[in-house]
């Protein structure tokens, strides 16, 4: 298969199968080339949209490695998406490569202690391995909530002269998707209750997002902000947030907006309001 680099939907469509009887989810890397980290978020964002259209969190993941490659200016993002998206929604994720060179490998440290029992030389040992394994979607039901809803409902500040919504999510640890989906949904009743969207300010100092809810937050983000905000600024992000938030929105056509203070964010927030106004005047 050659090269390509066309990472739009439409041509990334074939490669992500979704087996819902099997619960596994069968990734296509073969012959691909992601130059650059914008390659890798489209796939990614691709893979996640796909999960969340069937409304299961959980799937085994079977990937075919053959013949790809990541340049090094891609790598970062590629190892931060993929780890976010095994550890958010892996129950066990298997390669498999049909490469002689692999094939070779496979045999050499076959009963060894550098055996790889994530890696098979066909399709169809790697599924049948991958039959052969529990389902783990009852284990969702353990998440325990980490916050409760009258604690954070103080942490939305609604400002009606201006029309802003101060989001104070500093300090909080975001450890799973039952954390994720509880903000989201407290903040969304509280907004539909005011009955219009708003011009939103978010302090992030000090908030951590691990990978196991990075990949739903990342979803639920996106279509709160569509549905309930006319802008949005982040600010005081730590490093490791920052960079997982910039990564997310490389493929997409919006920036997300990220200042290092609560004034410069209310600054920038401004001129989003002042770019809204001249369009609709235009208009």
């Amino acid at each position: 298969m050659p090269y390509v680099s066309d990472f739009t939907p439409t041509a990334l469509e074939d490669r992500i199968t979704v087996h819902e009887g099997a619960q596994i989810v069968e990734i296509n890397f073969q012959g691909l080339k992601f130059r650059s980290s914008a390659d890798v978020n489209a796939f990614y964002d691709e893979v996640e949209r796909r999960l969340q259209d069937t409304g299961e969190p959980q799937w085994f993941f079977m990937v075919n490695t053959q013949d790809y490659r990541v340049d090094e200016s891609a790598w970062f993002a590629f190892t931060r998406r993929g780890r976010d998206l095994n550890e958010g929604h892996g129950m066990r994720t298997v390669r498999y490569d049909a490469d002689p060179d692999t094939l070779a490998q496979i045999a050499r440290t076959k009963g060894t202690d550098r055996e790889n029992p994530n890696l098979f030389g066909s399709r169809d040992e790697a599924w049948d391995h991958l039959r052969t394994l529990p389902s783990k979607r009852r284990e969702r039901l353990a998440h325990h909530p980490s916050f409760t809803k009258d604690a954070f409902l103080r942490r939305l500040s609604f400002d009606h002269d201006t029309g802003i919504l101060h989001i104070d999510l500093s300090g909080m640890n975001l450890l799973h998707s039952r954390d994720v989906n509880d903000v989201h949904n407290w903040t969304e009743e509280a907004i539909r209750a005011t009955r219009h969207k708003w011009w939103i300010i978010y302090n992030y100092e000090g908030t951590r997002i691990q990978s196991a809810a990075w990949v739903q937050f990342s979803l639920r983000s996106e279509a709160f902000n569509d549905t309930y905000s006319m802008g949005s600024v982040r600010y005081a992000m730590g490093s490791e947030t920052e960079a997982d938030k910039r990564l997310r929105y490389e493929a997409k056509t919006t920036r997300p907006n990220i200042r290092n203070t609560k004034e410069e964010a209310l600054s920038r927030l401004e001129e989003l309001r002042s770019d809204y106004a001249a369009a609709k005047d235009q208009a």
